[in-house]
């Protein structure tokens, strides 16, 4: 009896395995379709089926963790891993899931398990960078990145984060270079029938600068036109976010401006750029950014009508303390909510305006009655409005977002809260001014993860002593 139930339990088993085989190769194969509820209820049923099954528990756990799941994606991994998975996707994606955590020692453990198993996988070594940064170990980040790119030139994420890491450096040479890397261009060439610019001579020649990232972005680096118009460029067109139309009308240096979803003809251009190609290919160094400012302006009669609509004592101050959800560093970038600012109502000789659209912009509401703040940012339709806003107000206080672009690409004074965890590599190491926007921007660094009490004090007292030194009548 004890060997025919083994011999039964044998055969079972294995009857299994194909089973679950089964259902894991059409769970990739629904995956690959784009087909994920279909591909999970698939890897659910080969980890039932067989649940030493470690591939499926890794599928499974990738699936759970693109809608969200994280705790369940979690344990697929560890579930994985444990049933002794030697991939190193295993380990790439529940190290990136514990590092998106901030639980970097348990992400550590796991990527150099990783490389035990895979000493020469590129996007290993790569991870493992990103997760030095994350905690501001720049040396040994920079070690990874260049590991990564040792054993694969072609690596795009390291050598966008290793050109980003040198950026913040100071190191322009090398890092414009490294940024390159970038390949979200793809759908876009295909759709423009003409070249991309790779820094040839632009005289009489007309240029089309292409929509790239965010709003924030494109106001940096859409000054480059001025410059591409004095190489020569007979005709410089940029194609950008519809809530920069009307502002980039009157940007220097453009001749011609399309909102995304406007006819954009196929004739007649000579080549296109991303505008993040631009500091590259002008060659630019920390002591020759292209900084006239401003380089876009207000027309005099929508800057009177916002005016008057303005506070009439004291300092008027405009304030943005939360950027898109959208952006993966959000949740570090942005002020929990603008109670958060109340120590700066007690500063004497000011009035607030708030500048917030989108996520944020109902908290003024949640203010007790007394609160010296005015709510116009649900009135502002594009970012031409806002410019002709913030040019009546004497500064500008906000965390990373369009908004400071703006202000600095005005010359409008603005102080910028930076976080500490994962500061934007464009504001530099350890400085309080900005050499892309050097009259006005001043910036105020996080010492501590999460310290925005100890920061907004410091903009307090700051605040207080301009205040003291510029009463207005």
């Amino acid at each position: 009896m004890k060997t025919q139930s083994s011999a039964m339990f044998s055969e079972d088993r294995f009857q299994a395995r194909k089973q679950a085989e089964a259902a894991f190769s059409e769970g990739v194969a629904l995956m690959t379709a784009g087909n994920n509820e279909l591909a999970e209820e698939r890897f659910r049923t080969a980890t039932q089926l067989s649940p030493d099954f470690a591939q499926a528990h890794a599928n499974l756990g990738y699936l759970l963790e693109q809608r969200h799941e994280l705790a369940a994606a979690e344990l697929c991994y560890l579930q994985a891993a444990g049933l002794g998975a030697r991939e190193p996707e295993v380990f790439l994606n529940l190290g990136a899931l514990l590092c998106r955590a901030k639980r970097f020692a348990e992400s550590l453990a796991v990527y150099e398990e990783g490389l035990r198993v895979a000493p020469h996988h590129a996007t290993l070594w790569s991870n493992l960078g990103a997760l030095h940064a994350c905690q501001r170990h720049p040396e040994q980040a920079e070690k990874c990145y260049r590991r990564a790119l040792e054993l694969y030139p072609g690596h795009v994420s390291a050598s966008f984060n290793l050109g980003t890491l040198l950026l913040q450096r100071g190191d322009f040479a090398q890092g414009w270079a490294y940024l390159e890397a970038r390949d979200w261009y793809e759908a876009l060439a295909a759709r423009l029938a003409f070249p991309r610019w790779r820094g040839q001579s632009l005289q009489n020649k007309r240029i089309l600068i292409t929509c790239e990232a965010g709003h924030g972005d494109m106001i940096q680096f859409c000054r480059y036109a001025q410059d591409l118009k004095n190489q020569g460029a007979a005709w410089v067109a940029v194609l950008c976010h519809p809530a920069l139309k009307r502002l980039f009308a009157t940007l220097d240096g453009l001749d011609e401006v399309f909102a995304l979803g406007d006819y954009v003809s196929a004739e007649g251009w000579d080549y296109w750029t991303p505008p993040l190609s631009l500091p590259f290919l002008c060659n630019t160094r920390i002591n020759t950014i292209p900084c006239r400012i401003p380089y876009v302006h207000v027309h005099p009669n929508e800057a009177t009508a916002w005016q008057a609509r303005l506070p009439r004592q004291g300092l008027r101050i405009g304030l943005v303390w939360k950027g898109s959800t959208k952006f993966e560093n959000d949740a570090a970038r942005s002020i929990p909510h603008l109670k958060m600012l109340t120590p700066l109502w007690r500063v004497a000789n000011v009035s607030f305006v708030s500048l917030q659209k989108g996520a944020g912009e109902t908290e003024v509401h949640e203010l007790p009655s007394d609160h010296p703040i005015q709510a116009l940012g649900p009135e502002l339709k594009d970012f031409a409005d806002t410019a002709a806003l913030i040019c009546g107000l004497d500064l500008i206080i906000s965390v990373d977002t369009a908004v400071a672009h703006l202000a600095g690409a005005l010359g409008v004074p603005c102080w910028l809260m930076l976080p500490y965890y994962r500061a934007d590599w464009r504001w530099l190491n350890r400085r309080s001014d900005s050499p892309w926007y050097p009259q006005g921007m001043r910036i105020f660094r996080q010492r501590s993860a999460d310290s925005w009490p100890n920061l907004i004090n410091e903009i307090k007292a700051a605040l207080g002593e301009l205040a003291r030194h510029r009463i207005k009548p």
